[in-house]
């Protein structure tokens, strides 16, 4: 273990989630000037960007709230290990991943095929659950987190389960309620923002 190591890996871990940040608006792309004859088809087009719009708000809320508990996580970790350094590298992957189910939602959600795309989108929420879980299990096992702190890594990894039950019941009915599953999504993921400016408030 190395007690310098941790600072190196907050800065690229920063630098990944300042990527997947970027590149959730490089599909939200300006209506096409060839098909706007007025104002009024303009206001149409416009309106056809909104489940893009909606599923970039949602996702740039995922990418966020993930930030704020990973750089919360560190400052409770001391030192680092092989394995919780391979853990974040899987957390990693679900964020930098999230551009494109986002997109997928985008494009699909007002179809008549939109499951796969709320599947997909849940799937990987389950599965950033899961890494949660590996993150958190990483600092525990090898105890990398400092006394004063060990309670709330646990609380971290119970809430982690929770999540990955959460969402991977979520990926499973959206199968047949793909549109209720995504409503539902985004309202846990309000309710945790909301959470979140609470619980820093009172802290504050």
């Amino acid at each position: 273990m190395q007690a310098n190591a941790n600072s190196r890996l907050e800065a690229f871990c920063d630098g990944v989630f300042a990527i997947a940040l970027t590149l959730l608006i490089i599909d939200i792309k300006p209506p096409e000037t060839a098909g706007i004859h007025s104002t009024a088809d303009l206001w149409r087009a416009l309106g056809h960007l909104t489940p893009s719009i909606l599923a970039f708000l949602m996702s740039f809320g995922v990418v966020l709230i993930t930030w704020v508990n990973h750089h919360n996580a560190l400052k409770a970790v001391i030192a680092s290990s092989p394995s919780f350094i391979y853990a974040n590298g899987l957390l990693l992957l679900t964020v930098v991943f999230i551009p494109f189910p986002t997109a997928l939602l985008g494009a699909y959600l007002w179809t008549d095929h939109a499951a796969p795309a709320v599947v997909l989108y849940d799937a990987v929420l389950a599965l950033q659950a899961l890494a949660w879980l590996f993150v958190c299990g990483a600092a525990l096992n090898n105890r990398l987190v400092d006394e004063r702190a060990i309670a709330s890594m646990r609380e971290r990894r119970r809430s982690g389960i929770a999540a990955c039950v959460l969402y991977g019941l979520f990926a499973l009915f959206a199968f047949w309620i793909p549109i209720v599953v995504a409503v539902l999504t985004m309202a846990t993921w309000i309710f945790w923002l909301a959470f979140g400016f609470r619980q820093h408030a009172e802290t504050a």
